[in-house]
């Protein structure tokens, strides 16, 4: 059974839906639209401790923004959490080709590791 719509749960459940498609790796399938799967599924987990906190999130992809906005309503922010605006850029930049330099091997397991780290905590704050 799914989640209720816009709790933290159902939030989570996208989360974690994002993270599994970041690590669909294959023939055909660039790094920068596994990254993109891990922005998005960083920027779910952020807005699911938003729901869970009882705080409107902003309308937003940038993970900076959303670290900032979740610490002033009074959410401490782990590093390793705090780390995940480097994946703002694979947002909207990395969706369009010729907007990027090419993602390495290494920005992209970086995103995953970053990605997992925060639903991982967003998890924890439910």
């Amino acid at each position: 059974m799914r989640p209720e719509p816009h709790t933290p749960a159902a939030w989570l459940e996208r989360a974690a839906s994002s993270l599994a498609l970041a690590h669909m790796r294959g023939p055909g399938i660039g790094l920068e639209d596994l990254c993109y799967q891990a922005q998005q599924a960083a920027e779910k987990a952020l807005k699911a401790v938003f729901l869970a906190k009882g705080t409107r999130f902003p309308l937003t992809h940038d993970l900076e923004l959303l670290l900032e906005e979740l610490e002033d309503a009074g959410v401490e922010i782990p590093e390793s959490v705090d780390r995940v605006s480097k994946l703002s850029r694979y947002a909207v930049e990395t969706r369009y080709p010729g907007l990027f330099d090419p993602v390495a091997e290494t920005d992209y397991l970086e995103s995953i590791t970053l990605a997992r780290a925060t639903v991982d905590w967003a998890q924890q704050q439910l």
